[in-house]
């Protein structure tokens, strides 16, 4: 970790878990400097070793607010992350297993590719969400003035795969253990009420005269204002809907996975020995150094001393479940993943898909994807190492289990 304070030209540091600053790309630098000039950030920004540029604010970016809470430093994917379930079932069945069908692994990814939509896709009805239900019930009174259409589309979305960089993996654990990991967010509920109040947080920091937020992309809204307060419900309804949405989904795949165990092997006794579901993109009121203030991670989950956390690599490769060392200078927060080093459109100008769909086969990696064109936007040279990352964020997290893919299904 190194530290970025010109007095000068910065109100607090920017501590960054890298070795140098060349490996800031110039726009992630000037995001970070954006920020450290708010005037209500405490202490200093955190930037995760998988940082990268993104919308106002860096991605792998954890910023701490006194009474405010910026809509762009929470991200549009509102609650976006990611879950896990580690199981006892030898992961080599997947593959030593063949079928009429394919390998054990075809099946499973075929299973889950009928029955889960992916992308733009939703399910033809409406499904049922416990969440949805009793937002609806409690804050009745705010829908009509904000976003009711859009929790009524949602029911059609939960329990369905993003696109981009979300996935569902079948993994194999260094004991040979089968795991099933998941990526996905608030599907377009998140993005609705990210736009919705970010516009509104710019039409009120002009009327404020915050240019400079607003310059930033960066603009505010105080949580002990109406504004403010409905953000925040905003905020929590969708981070919930994204964390049914993963459990929705992993329940789903823990069934085809059992059902195709069951009937092709005669592995008995199936047994879920871990599970996760972590968000990486939120706002949370909490203490540090004295102060209540708001932590928003962005790209950037929380690593409390003892809790468990996901650190997933680039589709093909590697992926972690680490433990929280509590680490005070990043707030408590550790990185969410590998970090982009290309952007997807030079990703797709520079590797073909057949590049991308060979280099897969070579790793073994069975893939699920309806559209391969833009498959090159998620390859593995898209994304810094994860063992890269996971080698700069020691002091935050104590990687637990280290986790190869097996077969991924892609939006």
């Amino acid at each position: 970790m190194f530290v970025i304070f010109d007095q000068e030209k910065q109100r607090v540091p920017i501590k960054v878990w890298l070795e140098d600053m060349s490996e800031l790309d110039d726009t992630c630098l000037k995001q970070a400097f954006n920020l450290s000039n708010l005037p209500f950030v405490h202490k200093w920004v955190a930037l995760m070793p998988d940082t990268h540029a993104g919308y106002g604010m860096p991605i792998g970016g954890v910023v701490a607010t006194d009474n405010v809470i910026i809509p762009n430093a929470v991200g549009v994917d509102i609650g976006c992350g990611v879950g896990f379930a580690g199981t006892n079932i030898p992961a080599r069945l997947l593959t030593e297993v063949k079928t009429d069908s394919g390998s054990l692994a075809e099946i499973i990814v075929g299973m889950i590719m009928r029955n889960i939509p992916t992308g733009f896709d939703k399910y033809n009805n409406p499904q049922v969400s416990s969440v949805l239900d009793d937002f609806e019930i409690k804050y009745r009174n705010l829908l009509k003035d904000f976003i009711y259409d859009e929790l009524d589309n949602a029911r059609y979305q939960i329990g369905t795969l993003g696109g981009g960089n979300h996935f569902i993996e079948l993994q194999e654990d260094e004991e040979g253990k089968l795991g099933i990991m998941l990526h996905s967010g608030s599907r377009h509920l998140g993005y609705a009420i990210a736009r919705k109040f970010n516009d509104l947080a710019r039409v009120l920091n002009k009327k404020w005269n915050q240019e400079e937020a607003v310059k930033y992309d960066l603009a505010f809204l105080p949580v002990d204002t109406e504004e403010g307060r409905a953000y925040s419900y905003f905020m929590n309804l969708a981070l919930d809907y994204a964390r049914e949405n993963r459990y929705l989904m992993m329940e789903r795949v823990k069934e085809f996975v059992f059902e195709a165990i069951i009937k092709y092997t005669d592995f008995k006794g199936i047994e879920i020995e871990l599970e996760v579901n972590a968000h990486h993109n939120y706002a949370a009121l909490e203490r540090h150094y004295g102060k209540d203030v708001w932590v928003h991670r962005k790209g950037a989950i929380r690593a409390r001393k003892g809790e468990i956390g996901i650190i997933p690599g680039a589709m093909g490769s590697y992926s972690y479940i680490v433990e929280g060392r509590g680490n005070l200078e990043s707030f408590n927060s550790c990185s969410h993943g590998a970090g982009r080093v290309l952007s997807r459109k030079k990703a797709v100008d520079l590797y073909s898909v057949q590049e991308v769909m060979e280099e897969l086969k070579r790793r073994q990696v069975v893939l699920g994807k309806k559209n391969k064109r833009d498959v090159a936007e998620e390859c593995i040279w898209s994304y810094k190492p994860i063992d890269a990352v996971i080698n700069n964020e020691l002091d935050l997290v104590k990687p637990l289990i280290k986790l190869k893919t097996i077969a991924v299904v892609k939006g």
